[in-house]
């Protein structure tokens, strides 16, 4: 305990720069069936949402990383996949140039828009 007699005249102020990695995780999507017990057959369910890579496993914002991390920081494919795989997510070196094709694809309307062809 400080003595009353004391107050603050000013402090010091110290700012130390910390990095928190990007930890993958998994977005689960849950679409329940609903079948009518006096209905023989019937069967709804909501549509799927849209996926950039249709039966892939990539979000949108993987993808841009893998895209970042290949132009923007020069990181070649096989250096993504060590880096990938010390957080346990095992990759092929292949898996990530389809991803990148498969961007670059969708991207082309985007591209073509910018250079107003």
């Amino acid at each position: 305990m400080l003595p009353a007699c004391l107050h603050v005249i000013g402090e010091d102020v110290a700012e130390r720069l910390d990095i928190v990695p990007a930890p993958f995780r998994v977005l689960v999507t849950h679409r329940p069936r609903y079948g009518c017990r006096s209905c023989e057959g019937i069967v709804v369910q909501a549509t799927a949402p849209a996926r950039l890579i249709e039966g892939g496993i990539p979000t949108e914002a993987t993808v841009a990383q893998v895209l970042v991390s290949k132009y923007a920081d020069h990181l070649p494919f096989y250096r993504q996949t060590q880096i990938y795989a010390r957080q346990v997510v095992h990759l092929d070196h292949s898996t990530l140039a389809d991803w990148v094709w498969r961007a670059g694809f969708l991207l082309r309307p985007v591209h073509e828009r910018l250079l107003g062809t």
